[in-house]
């Protein structure tokens, strides 16, 4: 018994749990995703309904998943089937793939930050054409060789990390990296707003425009707060089950939830003020990461320095989320089949590298229109399944067996830390509100 507890592994302190749990949710959705859907969206009154998903359905079901994997010590699967009985075991089955498909294409992603990290350095990235940055980011990800090495590379480092351990692995570089990223967000939210004419963006981060205000915007939001948050992946479960009994989730729960929303704030106030200053669209997508961004550095004083912090913060945002990523999957194996933490580790990321890190790596270049399927590239496909289909679904299954199936199980874990309205709006959130806003956001996700 004892070797397969060490096998598991704890958490060694409650902040040690909140920086490694707040990596998970401070991944590259905050920090890529959340400056240009709020740009999209109108800015201040999105910030504001995102703020409202993320402390109603984001927080309730993170905080639900954390409980169910305390309780039962176990991760996803074997959590569900020791709680639930029955079939419910096919819930943490469907989490450990979404996770799993998820790893799949996020590796890419993690490994084109490495990539970025280098050109800053070498100062390559430093051009106001952005035509020419476009090019340049079209071509690197469309090469098949340094796109298949970096995802090697970044799935490597993430893999590394999970065999070190709980506590000798994720919770010390999550204790290291999680305050850097902080900091090195300020700094850059500090030069930003120093910017000629960067007021603009902070006001139009912070002021809301109503006008905005609508359905579409309203899901977008709560789909971004859910996706941050991981909720329905088992990621929670997982971390939720190294923990020890006194530690006290829900205050542990807000506080991630804080950090998650701090940094979604602080990559709004780095990129927005910035975007403005130089009269750059803020709706302007993605490329804001990877082509717009370079080219902002690139008339500021000290651009290059500031590029290579910017790319560091985004890839110790990748790593930390990918850990949380990979060890769902990792401690799946470790519970249902008894496998050693560093031999599942290696099995995840070898077959998920070749099976999925592959295909997602080439979908970019000369093969892509080989690999397509039903009209969408590898890469595209994993994150149409993992995201718009897996994820909610696993949302909707947690969200019905924290409000129905075991509730009094986690009614009796919230009357340690909660007055007994606050347990009445959390059932009334996990088991009615959830379901419904999570399945809203499904149909719109797949059918808009």
């Amino acid at each position: 018994m004892s070797v397969m507890t060490d096998n598991r592994g704890s958490w060694g302190s409650k902040i040690g749990f909140i920086f490694a749990a707040a990596g998970s949710a401070v991944g590259l959705g905050a920090i890529w995703k959340f400056p240009y859907i709020a740009g999209q969206n109108g800015g201040g009154v999105f910030l504001l309904v995102y703020l409202a998903c993320v402390f109603t359905v984001g927080a309730v079901m993170m905080l639900s998943e954390m409980m169910i994997g305390r309780r039962a010590n176990k991760s996803a699967t074997s959590a569900y089937r020791a709680l639930g009985g029955g079939y419910w075991h096919v819930a943490g089955w469907i989490s450990v793939l979404c996770v799993f498909l998820i790893l799949g294409f996020y590796s890419v992603v993690g490994g084109w930050t490495i990539a970025y990290v280098f050109e800053a350095v070498r100062g390559d990235v430093l051009t106001t054409d952005g035509a020419a940055l476009e090019a340049a980011f079209g071509q690197f990800i469309g090469d098949p060789l340094p796109a298949l090495v970096y995802t090697f590379l970044f799935l490597s480092i993430t893999a590394g990390i999970v065999i070190a351990g709980v506590q000798s692995g994720i919770e010390r570089i999550c204790k290291i990296l999680m305050p850097t990223l902080f900091v090195l967000m300020l700094f850059l939210v500090v030069r930003s707003l120093t910017l000629p004419g960067a007021i603009d963006g902070l006001f139009y981060l912070i002021t809301p425009d109503w006008s905005k205000l609508s359905i579409r915007m309203v899901l977008d939001a709560l789909g971004l707060a859910v996706f941050s948050l991981s909720v329905g992946a088992g990621l929670m479960i997982a971390y939720g089950s190294y923990l020890n009994r006194e530690t006290r989730v829900i205050n542990s729960g807000l506080w991630i939830a804080f950090l998650a929303i701090l940094a979604s704030v602080l990559a709004g106030l780095m990129i927005l003020p910035a975007v403005f200053a130089f009269d750059v669209d803020p709706a302007a997508g993605p490329g804001l990461t990877f082509i717009t961004m370079p080219a902002l550095f690139a008339q500021m004083a000290g651009g290059q320095f500031l590029a290579i912090i910017f790319f560091l913060l985004l890839l110790f945002a990748a790593i930390t989320s990918a850990i949380s990523i990979l060890e769902p999957v990792v401690a799946f194996l470790i519970d249902e089949y008894k496998v050693s933490r560093k031999k599942a580790t290696l099995w995840v990321a070898a077959v998920n590298f070749i099976l999925l890190g592959v295909p997602a790596a080439l979908s970019f270049g000369g093969a892509a229109d080989n690999l397509s399927l039903f009209g969408k590239t590898p890469f595209d496909l994993m994150d149409f399944i993992a995201s718009n289909l897996l994820m909610p679904l696993g949302g909707m299954l947690a969200a019905v067996f924290v409000g129905w199936r075991i509730w009094p199980v986690i009614r009796a874990e919230l009357e340690k830390e909660c007055p007994n309205w606050c347990i009445k709006l959390f059932r009334f959130v996990a088991g009615i509100l959830s379901p419904v806003l999570i399945a809203a956001v499904a149909y719109f996700l797949i059918f808009s």
